[in-house]
């Protein structure tokens, strides 16, 4: 039998919030064999770290098939909580866990994929997290001015 192969995909995201909490908006990228898509939004009440997690919720949640997902984000609150923490969150229920909201969903929108985190430096001139981090302030901006 053969083993099924996964697409390779790769998930740029940023959060932003215009106080902690305040307006805030998400966005991202996928990248899959050359091609890209950009997707953002937000909300009128949240924080930052709140965000950054949608952002990976929301990218995940448009891909159609089970893949290989890279995670590039400049929160290291995501990343580790992807690579190392979120198991033991979920052996201990979750106590005393921000966002339990966030990190159960992200926990079903992630099963069928095998996810990773790679953590990189914010504001450093990485082009697509540049890019989604205007995004994010573009989305954070958008709702503060409602």
């Amino acid at each position: 039998m053969q083993k099924q192969v996964r697409k390779q995909i790769t998930l740029y995201s940023d959060g932003s919030s215009l106080g902690n909490p305040g307006p805030g908006g998400y966005g991202g990228i996928l990248e899959y064999n050359g091609h890209r898509k950009e997707y953002c939004g937000g909300e009128a009440h949240t924080t930052n770290n709140r965000m950054e997690l949608r952002g990976v919720i929301e990218g995940l949640k448009l891909l159609k098939e089970p893949c290989d997902v890279e995670v590039i984000s400049d929160s290291s609150y995501v990343v580790k909580a992807i690579n190392e923490w979120l198991d033991t969150w979920v052996k201990k229920d979750f106590k005393k866990v921000k966002n339990i909201d966030l990190w159960k969903e992200y926990l079903e929108v992630a099963a069928p994929h095998n996810v990773h985190g790679t953590w990189v430096r914010g504001h450093n001139g990485h082009p697509e997290n540049e890019r989604c981090d205007a995004l994010a302030k573009e989305e954070a901006e958008r709702f503060q001015n409602r």
